[in-house]
């Protein structure tokens, strides 16, 4: 018994990206920053050479990653999520090389929360989480009004669905 279920087409913002990115580059260059002054360190006060050695690698690979995250993988993520909710589950997919497509029953559902940094409610998005029993799965970027109507929905269908269980009832 197969269960044919269509593809994901929901996508998130395309000002995931620019999001995406201003937090990236304040959490590299606030790294940058502390691994400059440990350098600085290490020349003031003449610590071992070896830990200026081990500084300096870790700021060029630091860079690097900087460059991966900030120019390369936002736009990556955005193109590459997708996301569908209907009354039977809540799908999530993405990843192009190592790629996840996650299926979570409305009847396992038991709460939804939106997030929004500062960041975020600067271009009015927010992060929708679904949580389960096991486990937690994250929408990212999502446009307000979008969110708030996915927050309704997937409310709405996993109580419509806990309701109509006859899992839970008393006695069983």
């Amino acid at each position: 018994m197969y269960l044919h279920i269509s593809e994901p087409t929901e996508t998130i913002s395309d000002k995931a990206t620019k999001v995406w990115r201003i937090s990236n580059t304040i959490g590299h260059t606030t790294v940058l920053i502390i691994i400059g002054i440990l350098i600085i360190c290490t020349n003031q006060f003449n610590w071992y050479d070896w830990v200026g050695i081990v500084l300096y690698v870790l700021g060029g690979l630091f860079i690097v990653s900087a460059v991966f995250s900030i120019f390369i993988e936002p736009i990556y993520l955005q193109r590459t999520w997708r996301y569908q909710v209907d009354r039977e589950f809540v799908q999530l997919k993405f990843g192009k090389w190592q790629q996840q497509h996650v299926l979570i029953p409305m009847e396992k559902v038991e709460f939804v929360r939106t997030e929004q940094g500062p960041i975020m409610r600067r271009y009015d998005l927010y992060d929708l989480e679904i949580g389960t029993t096991t486990s937690n799965h994250k929408i990212p970027a999502i446009p307000a009004q979008v969110a708030k109507s996915l927050k309704s929905d997937i409310a709405t269908f996993a109580k419509t669905r806990d309701n109509n269980s006859e899992e839970g009832d008393i006695g069983a």
